[in-house]
């Protein structure tokens, strides 16, 4: 099983549908993820911790019977949605792969998670928690999308293209996001001007990139539907409710016949914890350790976000002069440097912390988007929502180890400077993972070996 047979007209209209979902999630990855959730629930849960004195609080709130600091909620709570993912992943991976239809199963997820994204619009006075469930559906669900719409790739593009049509998708996620966070800059930058207050300025701004989400999510969903019918196993191989879980069990056997798959799967788990704690940490470490305020961040992403449009199409091109591999190996190396120079920004000093947003923008989408369209020429055919599912683990919003490390080394230092030292050891190691990857080998693995029959 393969990526199905069709005209050319009929995939380059279900590719540019294809795309429109990384426009649609993008939304909610810059706006609420990136930006604003986490600074937000940052005030709510100290408002909740030390009522009418949030400065120089040192309370804090039992979550579950654990006492958690108030500034390190946000960060346990994607930790969790992390977790979270990471047990529901693999399921939903096998699923995939044994539906006909993957546009239905990518609209179901993402309408649950837009639907939760929307609802943040509630959270407000000491409602904490509140925050942390819808956090935690928002979240899963879209990593749970997420490895449907990267399985798609291979449905819309063959090998050959992947690294080019990867690179747009992201490039219109990043153009997307630029978008809708310019608007919440200007609603956020004179909430009085629209007649708000500025904590519901931050309210609206959240539900806004929810609308977003579950309004463009149309788009592949209805586009997807010329793609023909995937073929699946044959129902009379097994259709119990526990097909999926011993197909996942056969293809974690199989990974011994795909050992680069494995190499790089490893690779990909470490350094892009790193990128996606730099990316979920940022805006706390903005506000809390640099005193910027939410006008000040939402101007950075929007920066970050009008330069990876151009970064993410450069990288795609760079891949085809110097292999993705070795563009990816370059930009681990800018990552580097992109943590120590945040460590060195002065508190206070907004023009430096800008110009470091164009070194992130230039890198950010580049890495992410030639991982997976790398990965998936390693994968076996018919088995891609599977290997994605593992891929994921290591993907956008799942970085559970560096939100984690990054949390605790908070807590007991006090100082996020520290913290954010502690994530080179990311990039380093995954870098080191990632040279040993020989990708041609892996190639072979996948063209010349399939996974057992299902």
């Amino acid at each position: 099983m393969g990526a199905v047979s069709t005209t050319d007209a009929t995939l380059r209209r279900a590719r540019r549908s294809w795309y429109v979902y990384d426009w649609a999630n993008s939304a909610f990855v810059t706006t609420t993820q990136t930006v604003l959730l986490a600074p937000y629930l940052t005030v709510v849960a100290r408002r909740a911790a030390c009522p009418g004195a949030s400065e120089g609080c040192t309370a804090t709130l039992s979550v579950l019977g654990v006492p958690v600091a108030p500034g390190s909620l946000a960060l346990y709570t994607t930790t969790a949605a992390t977790l979270l993912s990471a047990l529901l992943l693999p399921f939903v991976g096998a699923l995939a792969d044994r539906t006909r239809h993957r546009h239905r199963l990518l609209g179901s997820f993402a309408w649950v998670g837009a639907g939760a994204a929307t609802a943040m619009v509630a959270v407000g006075g000491d409602r904490w928690w509140l925050g942390v469930v819808l956090a935690l559906v928002a979240v899963v669900s879209l990593t749970l999308s997420l490895v449907v719409n990267d399985a798609l790739l291979v449905d819309v593009s063959g090998p050959a293209e992947r690294d080019a049509v990867s690179s747009r998708g992201w490039a219109a996620g990043y153009l997307g996001g630029f978008l809708l966070l310019g608007l919440n800059l200007l609603l956020v930058s004179s909430p009085a001007t629209f007649g708000l207050s500025a904590e519901w300025a931050v309210r609206v701004s959240l539900a806004s990139a929810g609308l977003w989400w579950g309004l463009f999510t149309i788009v592949p969903v209805v586009g997807l539907r010329r793609l023909p019918a995937r073929p699946v196993p044959d129902p009379a191989v097994d259709r119990t409710p526990a097909a999926p879980v011993r197909q996942l069990v056969r293809t974690l056997r199989g990974l011994r016949h795909h050992p680069q798959v494995l190499r790089f799967l490893l690779a990909y788990l470490v350094f892009n914890d790193g990128i996606q704690t730099v990316v979920a940490a940022s805006s706390v470490y903005g506000q809390e350790e640099l005193g910027f305020s939410s006008a000040q961040l939402l101007t950075t992403v929007l920066l970050v976000q009008a330069v990876a449009f151009l970064g993410a199409l450069a990288f795609g091109r760079l891949a085809g002069r110097f292999g993705a591999k070795r563009t990816v190996l370059g930009g681990l190396v800018l990552w580097i440097v992109v943590v120590l120079a945040a460590f060195a920004v002065p508190r206070g000093a907004f023009t430096t912390w800008l110009a470091l947003a164009v070194l992130i923008g230039v890198v950010l989408g580049g890495t992410q988007a030639l991982s997976r369209s790398l990965f998936s020429r390693l994968v076996p055919a018919g088995a891609e929502a599977e290997y994605f599912s593992l891929y994921q683990a290591g993907e956008r919003g799942t970085s559970w180890l560096g939100t984690l490390v990054f949390g605790l080394v908070a807590q007991l230092t006090g100082s996020y400077r520290p913290a954010l030292v502690a994530l080179l050891a990311f990039f380093v190691v995954g870098a080191v993972l990632l040279v040993r990857v020989d990708v041609d080998a892996g190639v072979q693995q996948a063209r010349s070996g399939t996974d057992p029959v299902r």
